[in-house]
């Protein structure tokens, strides 16, 4: 019989902690779970994080999950394990694990092509098109960079289909199946899929086959059901140095790849299922041949994804289906991380232990996450502790000399920009006026107004531009949410300007006979 340990205000008779320790005495010695919840408020103070909760799971077992800080910062409502965070990109497991029920019920295969179920999706690359894989969407190898344009801006979502049109302009930036590349838009796609498949919503089917049979009453499925909800974080961000409170983002344009919110509690029968692969008590969700295809390595990812990993470096460090697998200290080790503006989460498992760590937080890339998973790694392995290694002090020194570095090249670039500054455009402001377009994300459209430029990206407003250096001007506006938008026009020789870039990408001066369809909501 699982048995739950509940720290929350450290109110538990001995005998409770003596039991609950029994709990997870399989390792060669007992996690000193007192200790460990000292360690995890100190680590929080650390990264100033406003709220923060964690669970650690062994065998069929919740033996720790407890909340630390605050909902909201300025206000009394305490985080605890029954908390509501986003999930982010924790959610893709869960969308694999919605189509592994499906190859279950011989209505899928991992290896079918995307075009057989939707014979109008095409990529730039017609190879590409005609070879691509369900398990291609799920393992980040399809030669495309991101295009989280499609949808990161609430302005400018749109619609799957939408998105799925107009990846056929995306250009690859390596051959298909070379190279990792993180890409949302897919597990989109892949949660298309499902619906299509299984004749109901991607959010429902999550609902129904994989909330309710879990028993995790306290997840939701979409961004927009928080709406109302108690016990719901509110996202943070450090800005300038100081920890503010920021817009929610919606992912709901992509929910299959990340739109999930949840908490530890909930996150804690989901981490006991993966470590039954797939089962609850005696009931099979996930046949074992399909759980072994979840989890086995398919394309090695590259370790500057995780700064941490620097730390313990791995043998090998691979993508799966929507779950990354290492080692660490020769265990296999599955994770992943999911991060959105003001949230950050963790999940990681020691499958050969039965041991499971899951850590939320309403701090955006709250990097503790990696310390906490390592020192709970650390507590059920067999082997003493390295030289009683401190996890959160390592990674906090590591992203302190990283932010460090980061500031140190900061103000070059500030003072590069002073001095270009002094220059002017090299064209009449009017001339960098006009309708800038590219094929996959819509335009910009740039205007002058009393004097000075002003940008629309689709439906969002950049606002005034001033100039900093060249060809180069700056949004004046100061929004957390995203950021302070650049805009560099290339001038085409002729006295007027060919293209700008901005986020990335490159958009092409129109001659005005091009229309552009209209966002489909």
């Amino acid at each position: 019989m699982a048995y739950y340990y509940s720290m929350r205000g450290l109110r538990v008779a001995a005998l409770s902690l003596a039991s609950a320790l029994v709990a997870v005495s399989a390792s060669a010695q007992s996690p000193d779970l007192v200790a460990f919840d000292k360690y995890v408020a100190h680590a929080a103070r650390d990264w100033r994080v406003p709220g923060l909760a964690i669970a650690i799971v062994k065998d069929d077992s919740l033996v720790f999950a407890k909340g630390y800080g605050v909902l909201e910062l300025g206000k009394p409502a305490p985080a605890t394990e029954h908390t509501r965070f986003a999930i982010g990109s924790t959610t893709k497991a869960m969308t694999v694990a919605s189509l592994a029920m499906l190859v279950d019920e011989g209505k899928l295969k991992w290896d079918d092509r995307v075009i057989d179920y939707f014979p109008s999706f095409q990529l730039y690359d017609p190879y590409a098109t005609r070879e691509l894989t369900v398990r291609d969407l799920l393992t980040h190898r399809t030669g495309l960079p991101g295009t989280d344009l499609l949808w990161a801006f609430p302005e400018n979502q749109y619609s799957t289909p939408e998105m799925m049109r107009r990846l056929r302009y995306v250009k690859p930036i390596s051959s298909f199946r070379s190279q990792w590349e993180y890409q949302n838009v897919m597990y989109d796609i892949a949660g298309a899929l499902v619906a299509q498949l299984s004749g109901m919503p991607w959010e429902t089917f999550v609902r129904t086959r994989i909330f309710a049979p879990l028993g995790m009453s306290e997840s939701i499925p979409l961004v927009s059901g928080i709406a109302g909800k108690p016990n719901v974080a509110k996202p943070y961000g450090e800005v300038r140095d100081t920890v503010r409170l920021i817009p929610l983002r919606t992912t709901d344009a992509i929910a299959p790849a990340g739109s999930v919110w949840s908490s530890v509690s909930d996150m804690s029968k989901w981490m006991r299922f993966m470590l039954d692969s797939g089962r609850i008590g005696n009931r099979r969700l996930i046949q074992p041949a399909t759980f072994r295809e979840i989890v086995a390595p398919q394309m090695r990812a590259s370790m500057a994804q995780y700064p941490a990993l620097a730390l313990a470096p791995p043998h090998f460090f691979s993508y799966a289906l929507g779950w990354f697998v290492q080692d660490f200290h020769g265990e296999t080790v599955w994770m992943h991380t999911g991060s959105i503006d003001g949230m950050s989460a963790i999940i990681g498992l020691l499958p050969e232990r039965r041991v499971g760590v899951y850590v939320l937080a309403n701090l955006d890339h709250a990097e503790l996450r990696h310390a906490l998973m390592y020192e709970v790694f650390d507590m059920y392995r067999s082997a003493p502790k390295a030289s009683n290694r401190d996890w959160n002090k390592d990674v906090k020194a590591l992203f302190d000399s990283l932010q460090a570095a980061a500031h140190v090249a900061a103000p070059a670039a500030d003072s590069e920009r002073s001095r270009d500054g002094a220059t002017q455009p090299s064209l009449p402001l009017e001339r960098y006026a006009g309708s800038y377009v590219d094929s996959t994300y819509g335009s910009i459209q740039v205007t002058l107004l009393n004097g000075a430029l002003r940008a629309r990206f689709v439906n969002f407003d950049i606002g005034e531009l001033k100039h900093t250096s060249y060809d180069t001007f700056r949004s004046v506006k100061d929004d957390e949410l995203e950021g302070i938008s650049e805009l560099t026009f290339i001038p085409d020789g002729a006295g007027h300007a060919s293209a700008v870039q901005a986020f990335g990408v490159t958009f092409s001066r129109s001659n005005g006979a091009r229309q552009l369809r209209p966002i489909e909501h």
